[in-house]
């Protein structure tokens, strides 16, 4: 990680992110406790959740959005809009202004797909293709750094100061990576212009076009041997990883015997394992490759998973430290694998579609976990995602050897120097 880090480029894009994903963190909670302080409703505080999440629907739109336009004054300018989108929350006064929140969360839930996908562009542009994973693996290590105390940071500064600070905090983040982002210059290949004609021969019509372009990115998802078998073990695994989300309070409450604020603790100790797998996950991808390093992460969950379902305090800890390294294993063996993979003029459709496909089944099994487990034991639970988690991880690592780990690039100058044999032929 050393090594990319040593890049003045990338460390201006390094503080740029920084800038702006703490500005995410301190938001994403936030919001959620002014709704639930305007009304009292803990229903329509995980709407607030649901409301940035929605926008996932629109992720082919936004990707081919993203490819159209060179990424750096994009992301610059996406950093701008989320900013100024933001000022609405200044009129936020009682319940009757509920709807401005939940507008602000649709848009900010917008803005989080178009930076994801502008991302994955400019870090093709920036780093070379042995460094990718060492960039993912700083940016996840930092990305888990902020979900330990951002949500924990920006609900603290909401309780002591009201909303207008918390808002005007989170501006200033997304202004600072707009400026840090404009400082780099970046060498980028023209792009079709809006405006410019669509047509490629006469009997095309735009609308047509149009259609081809939004799904180019899914056909080639479905159509790249390591990215079709990444999306389907990862999807297989995340229909039930996100049932640990309503379990993990089951297993604090009913197994541990303990309140439910000892879930915090257990966060925290997640958290931890995160900032490890993010600082291990390059190496793993170097071992094993990208579909490897996804593996072996699902199977790390799937192996946590297990072990929740017996209870007892150590264990627990274990385990979710567990959980906690597997993130960053997944997530960056999939990013850097679509960075690899994927020709440029379509990494932001790919990038926005593999979003969707992922977050999708998980958001889907989020609510089907809050269902489940007023219905059947959490052990047995636990015991299901357990299992198809490890389904899941063997089907990726059967796939490993679709994507064989980044050769380092060859030192510049470097003569091979040609031995002769004992007797003296060539």
């Amino acid at each position: 990680m050393r090594t990319v880090l040593r890049r003045p480029d990338f460390r201006l894009l390094f503080g740029g992110l920084v800038a702006s994903m703490t500005a995410e963190s301190i938001l994403l909670l936030a919001l959620a406790i002014w709704v639930k302080e305007l009304t009292g409703s803990s229903g329509l505080a995980g709407a607030t959740i649901f409301a940035i999440i929605a926008p996932m629907t629109l992720a082919p739109l936004v990707g081919w959005i993203v490819d159209r336009y060179p990424r750096r004054p994009l992301f610059v300018a996406a950093n701008l809009v989320t900013a100024a989108l933001l000022t609405p929350l200044f009129a936020v006064g009682d319940r009757t202004d509920l709807w401005l929140i939940y507008l602000v969360a649709i848009f900010y839930g917008l803005s989080y797909i178009t930076l994801s996908a502008v991302l994955s562009g400019l870090l093709r542009h920036l780093v070379p293709t042995e460094l990718l994973a060492d960039a993912n693996g700083v940016l996840q290590t930092v990305r888990q750094g902020l979900r330990l105390i951002g949500p924990l940071a920006g609900a603290a500064l909401y309780t002591a100061a009201g909303g207008g600070l918390l808002v005007g905090v989170a501006m200033v983040g997304f202004l600072a990576a707009a400026v840090l982002v404009g400082l780099l210059r970046v060498a980028e290949s023209p792009r079709s212009w809006p405006g410019r004609s669509c047509c490629c021969h006469p009997g095309c019509t735009c609308t047509a076009r149009w259609s081809t372009e939004l799904g180019a990115g899914l056909r080639y998802l479905a159509g790249e041997p390591a990215l079709r078998r990444a999306l389907l073990g990862y999807g297989l695994g995340s229909l039930v990883m996100g049932f640990s989300e309503s379990l993990i309070f089951a297993y604090v409450d009913h197994g541990l015997r303990r309140d439910a604020a000892f879930v915090g603790v257990l966060v925290t100790v997640q958290g931890i394992g995160g900032l490890a797998g993010g600082l291990v996950s390059p190496g793993m991808i170097r071992r094993v490759g990208e579909v490897g390093a996804l593996a072996v992460g699902v199977a790390l969950f799937g192996s946590a998973a297990l072990t929740l379902s017996h209870p007892n305090l150590w264990l627990g800890c274990a385990a979710v430290l567990l959980a906690g390294v597997s993130l960053p294993f997944t997530m960056v063996g999939l990013h850097t694998l679509i960075q690899r993979r994927t020709p440029e003029p379509l990494i932001g459709r790919v990038a926005a579609g593999t979003d969707a496909m992922v977050n999708g089944p998980r958001a889907v099994s989020i609510g089907g976990g809050a269902l489940l487990v007023g219905v059947f034991d959490y052990r047995q639970l636990f015991v299901v995602v357990g299992l198809v988690t490890l389904l899941a991880s063997g089907y990726l690592w059967g796939g490993r050897r679709l994507s064989p780990p980044a050769q380092p690039a060859p030192l510049t100058g470097h003569v091979p120097v040609r031995r002769r044999s004992p007797t003296g032929a060539p």
